[in-house]
């Protein structure tokens, strides 16, 4: 990228360039530009695919004739509140999903795959926690952060054996189908791949595949969990997309999986990491339970 940054300062002539993550962006006298890595993805294809299908939330690509770099217009954001952003982007993903969704044939095994895939890492969750109850048991003087964990386990335990009896559940509601409902999804949602200006805009689509459209749900909820509340996001979505029984059922039982905890010898970085975890928990239960509220109430 370097060699053709220079190339590129010479073209361009910036006043002034700011380097932002793996990005860099030029301020010239004829306007911003962004330029950024080239990866695996064809981009060039990618936005004419979108366009072809009447989706146009996406920066301007100025340039890509070089190997190893996309030149893009830069667009500069608005500030607003984190909550209304994330209803705004919802908005655009789920225009995203509806305009390129289709149905692929599927067969038993396919979905025998996924859900052993779930099963399995479900199952080795149970027992890393499992050895790290017997572990910090024995400890005559716990840690801050083994004590904090071991007080709580409880809730790991349950957030488990509930995507286990769901996953089964879930399986049960799908093993007999033959098709099955992908969209193109952008696979690295968060805010800040975002921008609202006269128009919106993702960016950031260099990990974009066709999946189940709950994966994009799925990222964005793990990324943004804790800084907006999800329940009105996610509510917001199903106006937009009738997603089914069984994909709202894979979406929770996947949401619902706690992350592993790795213990270090920093003390005040494990409490962090402890006190993420059950938050993620406590946070994700309760965006779960008034779906299965409704449903035992139905």
């Amino acid at each position: 990228m370097n060699k053709s940054l220079e190339v590129l300062k010479k073209i361009y002539k910036p006043y002034r360039y700011t380097i932002l993550g793996n990005a860099v962006v030029l301020n010239t006298t004829s306007g911003d530009f962004v330029v950024k890595e080239k990866r695996e993805k064809d981009i060039k294809e990618l936005y004419a695919y979108l366009k072809s299908r009447n989706f146009t939330s996406f920066p301007k690509l100025i340039e890509d004739s070089r190997s190893d770099v996309n030149v893009y217009e830069y667009i500069e954001g608005v500030s607003m509140p984190k909550e209304q952003k994330a209803l705004d982007l919802i908005d655009v993903i789920a225009n995203l999903h509806s305009k390129t969704t289709f149905y692929k044939t599927v067969t038993v095994d396919d979905f025998k795959a996924i859900y052993d895939n779930i099963k399995n890492n479900i199952v080795y969750l149970v027992q890393d926690y499992n050895r790290l109850y017997e572990e910090i048991k024995k400890e005559t003087y716990m840690s801050p952060s083994h004590y904090s964990l071991i007080r709580n386990i409880y809730k790991v335990f349950a957030a488990l054996d509930f995507a286990s009896r769901e996953l089964d559940d879930w399986y049960t509601l799908v093993k007999e189908q033959s098709k099955k409902r992908v969209s193109l999804i952008h696979n690295k949602l968060n805010l800040d791949h975002f921008i609202k200006s006269n128009d919106d805009y993702l960016i950031s689509w260099d990990n974009y595949r066709t999946d189940t459209p709950i994966m994009d749900l799925i990222t964005f909820y793990q990324a943004e969990y804790f800084t907006i509340h999800f329940d009105v996001v996610f509510s917001r979505y199903l106006e937009k997309v009738n997603l089914s029984e069984d994909e709202k059922k894979l979406f929770f039982i996947l949401i619902s999986i706690p992350p592993k905890i790795e213990f270090t010898m920093d003390e005040f970085k494990d409490c962090k990491k402890v006190r993420e975890t059950l938050d993620y928990i406590f946070i994700t239960e309760e965006l779960v339970r008034p779906y299965y509220a409704v449903q035992e109430k139905n």
